[in-house]
């Protein structure tokens, strides 16, 4: 059954970023539907992981907008766009390496806890029924990741794939309405990048999660993405399906480096 996408959940507008005189995104426009798989590709230093800190509120653009559900920002923190329902993954693992499994995705679960700090430490009354609801969520989770044979392990000991899986998992404990993935795949062998892209399907599919992720296997993203916006040099070169963006000859110059 084909999957249905959905209306405009997040449009990107105009955005031009730039760090002294050196300019990362130069009017960048495009936008992202609801329930797709939207792609960000490029050469390296094409601009897309500015591209998702400008989203996510780590960089401030100094010209444009991006708008979340209708709602316009022309610029929003980490903290506000976490809790409107936008989850980030990292190219860098900002994982804590001497915690569990289970302690590392608990922290993506931070900004659903109400009780407040005093009584989470002493774990009483409301608190401790709150941990018990918040646990049984992120061990849906770490089922739904199949890392439940690690759950109590440091993360630190585990191989890099199921590194970036807990790293999956701690975004997904957000239960984010979009998900941004900073190059899922990076520095995965064939079989690793096999279960990430089934990760990534079963997320869009089965919770309904937006997906916009960067990635330099073009294989992958021509085979999990709806629609990809193809960066180049910090200026958008190409924007459409998957065999639309393959076809674009500005796209197959700037990847055959003819362009420059």
């Amino acid at each position: 059954m084909a999957k249905k996408i959905g209306d405009v959940i997040l449009d990107v507008h105009n955005i031009s970023l730039a760090f002294g005189g050196v300019k990362a995104l130069t009017d960048i426009s495009f936008n992202v539907k609801e329930h797709e798989i939207r792609a960000i590709i490029g050469p390296n230093g094409a601009g897309k992981s500015s591209m998702l800190n400008c989203i996510n509120g780590v960089y401030t653009p100094q010209h444009g907008t991006i708008s979340f559900r209708g709602k316009t920002f022309d610029h929003m923190n980490s903290r506000e766009v976490a809790e409107m329902g936008v989850a980030r993954t990292f190219q860098n693992l900002a994982l804590f390496k001497g915690m569990s499994v289970l302690d590392n995705i608990m922290t993506g679960r931070n900004l659903r806890i109400k009780s407040n700090i005093f009584m989470q430490a002493l774990r009483i009354g409301p608190a401790e029924r709150e941990e018990i609801k918040q646990r049984e969520f992120v061990e849906h989770i770490i089922d739904f990741l199949q890392i439940q044979p690690y759950r109590k392990t440091p993360v630190g000991q585990l191989p890099y794939g199921l590194q970036k899986r807990v790293d999956l998992g701690r975004a997904l404990a957000m239960e984010p309405q979009v998900l941004l993935l900073d190059e899922p795949m990076a520095g995965m062998n064939v079989e690793e990048k096999q279960d990430m892209c089934r990760f990534v399907l079963d997320v869009n599919d089965e919770f309904g999660t937006t997906v916009v992720l960067i990635e330099h296997d073009m294989g992958v993203v021509m085979d999990i993405s709806d629609r990809v916006v193809v960066l180049d040099y910090g200026k958008k070169i190409g924007d459409g399906t998957p065999d639309e963006v393959r076809n674009n000859p500005e796209v197959i110059k700037a990847y055959l480096g003819t362009s420059h």
